[in-house]
């Protein structure tokens, strides 16, 4: 006798368990929480407070500067030279390519000197640049761990650069006496100059660090952008030459004139080299450097502090 099997139940799907939604915060949680002295995390700071912040970690980012410094070349044979030798061996180059091939030298009264003032200066403006493209996205491990100013590490980046320069100068002060450039009163020109540039040069830092810290492909853009700002701003041949000899169009000329990498130089060769005048300078040259520094300076800063937050996250 054959035995019938049953046929096997239907399988029921799992039934869903309703979700669950977590009940509405009350509307006064933030004055609840700002009473017992709790913030948000990751909440960016006021300006005043970032300020202070900033303020009370300024040994940070100094000791971290010079750390950078020391470390930079510790691995090469030469050590520290390369901060003298990088920018020499650029002006050796620019010198044989523009000067003696291109002939930018014509109608340049101390050239060398010339040359070389402009690679230094312009060294330091396209350092502290890609240092800045480096400053968050390069240190992801430090902003995820530790709680601190994110600010503080382009402002470390920029005063690295900073060191740097002040190293190559007594190089730089040595060429120019072997071209017949003797230190002199108006050599203290220098310090204001380079004090607005250092500024401009940071708040720029600020703004390629944001950037960068969201686009990474900013990085790989910048050594082609900063080659042709480079040939825009003067270092390898005057612009007051070009002025003189060629009808340059007026907007073109005061883009020219205004640059501020080419400001910067020009008013490094005027304190340091006898034959480079006032007549060359742009006109109100002082001027348009400092509006530079704080349109870009201030500007920068709160560009990237408006960002604080986002730092080291996704």
């Amino acid at each position: 006798m054959s035995q019938t099997t049953a046929p096997p139940a239907p399988v029921r799907a799992p039934e869903t368990a309703p979700s669950v939604r977590p009940a509405p915060l009350p509307q006064d949680l933030r004055a609840f929480a700002a009473r017992h002295g709790l913030t948000e995390s990751g909440a960016r700071p006021s300006l005043p407070a970032y300020l202070r912040g900033l303020h009370s970690r300024r040994h940070f980012v100094t000791a971290f500067a010079t750390a950078r410094l020391t470390s930079q070349y510790s691995k090469a044979k030469l050590g520290q030279l390369w901060q003298i030798m990088t920018p020499l061996l650029n002006a050796t180059v620019y010198y044989f390519i523009f000067g003696v091939l291109l002939n930018t030298k014509h109608g340049v009264p101390d050239f060398v000197p010339f040359l070389v003032t402009g690679v230094f200066i312009w060294t330091f403006t396209a350092g502290t640049i890609n240092a800045g493209t480096r400053a968050i996205s390069g240190n992801l491990g430090l902003v995820r761990a530790l709680h601190f100013p994110r600010a503080s590490l382009p402002l470390a980046f920029a005063l690295q650069q900073l060191q740097q320069l002040l190293f190559s100068l007594g190089a730089l002060a040595v060429i120019l006496a072997v071209f017949e450039q003797y230190p002199r009163p108006a050599w203290l020109l220098a310090v204001p100059a380079l004090a607005l540039q250092t500024v401009f040069n940071t708040g720029l830092a600020m703004i390629v660090a944001r950037l960068t810290a969201s686009t990474p492909d900013i990085a790989q853009l910048m050594p082609f952008l900063l080659r042709t700002w480079m040939y825009a701003s003067g270092v390898m041949w005057s612009l007051d030459t070009v002025f003189k000899n060629q009808d340059v169009p007026h907007l073109v000329r005061l883009a020219l004139e205004c640059n501020p990498a080419a400001v910067y130089i020009d008013l490094m060769r005027f304190a340091l080299i006898d034959s480079f005048t006032a007549g060359q300078l742009p006109p109100h040259a002082w001027l348009v450097a400092t509006g530079w520094a704080v349109l870009v300076g201030a500007g920068g800063f709160l560009f990237f502090w408006q960002a604080e937050e986002k730092y080291g996250r996704g």
